[in-house]
């Protein structure tokens, strides 16, 4: 089986979720790497070297500087005559092109893979990830997303895969770039930090989570995260939401503060290598997924640890 797998990227390098993604086609067969971009030869010269890919194919043109979904798809789709499956990271990029592709080729998507087990058998997570389904795919051609967290991320170094420019379709000229207006922060992106602090909604007000939240993440050199219902309650932004409508992580160690542990938010963050929560509801369902529990006032407990830190 051909594999060809999206490469997330920003025209300049490879994302890590693209070396998640590697892994999980390198159990589907043999690995191919589609870039699309503008001025990305770096990008593809990167992808080459990722260990197990055999050829990367590189479609440099303006129209897929930004990835827009409808152009990138419509140049996948187009690829994938000489190819028997779709991988993409499950990011937002991810979840915005497989699904126009696999409509494009008139099959079913298996989303947010967590394991290959067989040819065209997977399984992935349903019920907010209380439960797990295997599924098994009966169409000819394969488009799959793959949850990063579930897969170890392949070597980025050691490749020798051979680099080939492709061109295609640049879509219908439906959509066009405008702008984008990113977030700038000093602190790891959250689905790449070894170490995330995150709070709920008992901070009580956006002052007390960023005054309490913020000189501890800067002494672990952690990201900072928070439930959907800190979110929802203006205390930090959408980019800081963790859980099933957030960001799926799975960093070293995961503080959890002032977080109950609704099951959305335990989808995003229960597959963390060590989980720390401090609340002060002894019953609070965090305290069952947690590996290290602190039953106590979040207002004298975060202090005191950042102190002695």
């Amino acid at each position: 089986m051909k594999t060809l797998v999206l490469v997330e990227h920003d025209n300049a390098s490879v994302n890590d979720a693209t070396l998640a993604a590697v892994t999980a086609a390198s159990q589907m067969g043999e690995v191919h790497l589609l870039v699309a971009g503008s001025d990305c030869a770096a990008v593809g010269e990167q992808a080459a070297k990722i260990a197990g890919v055999g050829k990367v194919h590189v479609a440099d043109d303006p129209a897929y500087a930004h990835m827009l979904p409808e152009a990138v798809a419509a140049l996948a789709a187009d690829q994938m005559g000489s190819h028997d499956a779709f991988v993409a990271p499950a990011t937002t990029n991810g979840k915005n092109i497989a699904p126009r592709v696999a409509a494009l080729l008139d099959v079913m998507q298996v989303s947010d893979i967590l394991s290959v087990e067989g040819d065209k058998t997977f399984t992935r997570p349903i019920y907010a990830g209380n439960a797990i389904a295997t599924v098994q795919s009966t169409d000819e051609k394969l488009v799959v997303t793959v949850r990063g967290t579930a897969f170890d991320k392949a070597e980025a170094e050691g490749g020798s895969g051979e680099i080939e420019a492709v061109s295609g379709p640049t879509g219908n000229g439906s959509s066009e770039f405008v702008s984008q207006d990113l977030a700038k922060s000093d602190r790891p992106e959250l689905t790449s930090a070894s170490v995330i602090v995150s709070g709920g909604r008992a901070f009580g007000s956006k002052e007390s989570f960023h005054e309490l939240l913020d000189p501890l993440a800067d002494k672990l050199d952690a990201g900072v995260g928070a439930s959907r219902a800190a979110v929802d309650a203006g205390y930090a932004p959408n980019d800081y939401q963790v859980g099933q409508t957030g960001k799926i992580v799975a960093p070293e160690c995961y503080i959890a503060i002032g977080i109950s542990g609704a099951i959305q938010h335990l989808a995003g963050m229960k597959d963390s290598k060590t989980i720390v929560a401090i609340n002060k509801d002894e019953d609070a369902p965090i305290f069952q997924v947690a590996d290290l529990g602190l039953v106590g006032d979040l207002f004298k407990i975060v202090p005191e640890l950042t102190e002695k830190l």
